[in-house]
């Protein structure tokens, strides 16, 4: 996969730059310390995965990001940022990134966020197979599915659920649902992804981890900011609020047992958020 970098921090570019060579056999194809010359190059060149500085003079990380995403929505962005605010980092979401890199440069961090990058990127090259098993799809559902991919991909990332393996059968399922127009409990995945009843359960036991952990993380979040009503909203819709209400006294040492996890909830309401 192809590279560009852009920083004002020229021990980044060659931190960052050594990284993606030496460890995943990519290649940087640019990098730069000005955004304006960053926004010009990438319009030109043929690059997959952007790594950008929030702060960036001139022209923003955020305000980068937006321009480049009109005109090539397909290219994926991190952010690079000590910042740790939350309305700015909910802005650069809103705006098209997938994954924040923290400063300092910390090497396991940069390898677990550039490898969940790339699987995101490689997933979203396989949908076209995903559609080929739809039976009754058309040319226009693509963009639909592919749309639904990223912008769920993001949203599972701001759950801190990325990391977790049920994530890609999440994307799958909710790529499926947005081509079919159906919502999960009417959805047939046995036929439509070939495979067994056994099978559907185990995938069913990996997406409810999933959705635990991202209830856990988003429980914690409100106990730390809880008027924060982007939070607030996305809780509500994913996983209702008396599961959050009671995770959140769980995490608090206030109550024997968690929130309760409903996939179908939390499936169908991914889906209605895109």
């Amino acid at each position: 996969m192809k590279f560009y970098i852009v920083d004002d921090d020229q021990s980044i570019l060659y931190v960052l730059q050594n990284i993606i060579e030496q460890n995943f056999n990519d290649e940087v194809v640019g990098m730069t310390s000005s955004s304006p010359d960053a926004l010009q190059e990438l319009m030109v060149k043929d690059v997959d995965i952007v790594l950008v500085d929030l702060l960036m003079p001139e022209l923003s990380g955020v305000d980068l990001v937006r321009k480049v995403k009109e005109v090539k929505p397909n290219i994926r962005f991190v952010m690079i940022s000590k910042v740790q605010n939350s309305e700015m980092r909910a802005e650069a979401y809103k705006a098209g990134i997938e994954f924040f890199i923290n400063k300092p440069i910390n090497l396991i961090e940069v390898k677990t966020v550039l490898k969940n990058v790339r699987q995101s990127l490689q997933m979203a090259t396989q949908l076209s197979d995903i559609s080929k098993m739809v039976n009754n799809f058309t040319p226009q559902s693509q963009p639909k599915s592919a749309e639904a991919h990223h912008q769920a991909t993001a949203t599972l990332n701001y759950l801190g659920m990325t990391s977790e393996k049920g994530t890609s059968d999440i994307l799958k399922i909710i790529s499926l649902m947005k081509v079919q127009k159906e919502n999960y409990r009417n959805i047939d995945l046995e036929q439509l992804m070939g495979i067994s009843e056994h099978e559907r359960r185990i995938i069913d036991q990996r997406i409810r981890r999933a959705i635990k952990v991202g209830l856990a993380n988003i429980a914690n979040r409100l106990i730390d900011n809880p008027y924060d009503e982007q939070l607030s909203d996305i809780s509500n819709l994913l996983f209702g609020y008396e599961s959050v209400h009671s995770e959140m006294l769980y995490q608090q040492g206030k109550r024997s047992s968690g929130g309760r996890i409903s996939i179908q909830k939390f499936l169908d309401g991914l889906v209605s958020k895109e």
